[in-house]
């Protein structure tokens, strides 16, 4: 089994700064892929910012420059500094692993509770 527990979510005002967190455990032994989906209202979910083992980073485009995705692999912990908040951010925030396990060598997607952001005046 592997938990995902992410914490961190808020009211913020625009402009404002949030700071997500996440952190994996369980029988993860390997992990590929860290990231950040979100899902608002209405719409489909969407991918926000990954990270992958190597280092490599994407990051939709209407959060470049704003949003910093980050790992500390020590703890199987990934980040998501989230600065100058827009209402257009408001969404449920989902961490996402891509991994393996002690069980499994074959790597699937594990996911987190979910976390709100609601970016409001």
């Amino acid at each position: 089994q592997v938990q995902l527990v992410e914490s961190g979510g808020g009211l913020v005002q625009p402009g404002g700064s949030l700071r997500l967190s996440c952190v994996a455990s369980g029988s993860i032994s390997r992990i590929y892929v860290m990231a950040w989906y979100r899902q608002a209202a209405g719409n489909e979910r969407e991918l926000v910012a990954r990270r992958f083992s190597g280092g490599t980073t994407n990051y939709v485009e209407s959060v470049q420059g704003r949003f910093t995705i980050a790992r500390d692999n020590a703890n199987n912990t990934v980040y998501l500094q989230m600065n100058s908040l827009k209402p257009e951010d408001t969404a449920v925030y989902y961490c996402n692993i891509r991994g393996t396990t002690r069980w499994s060598t074959t790597a699937r997607d594990y996911w987190g509770q979910g976390t709100q952001v609601t970016v409001s005046s």
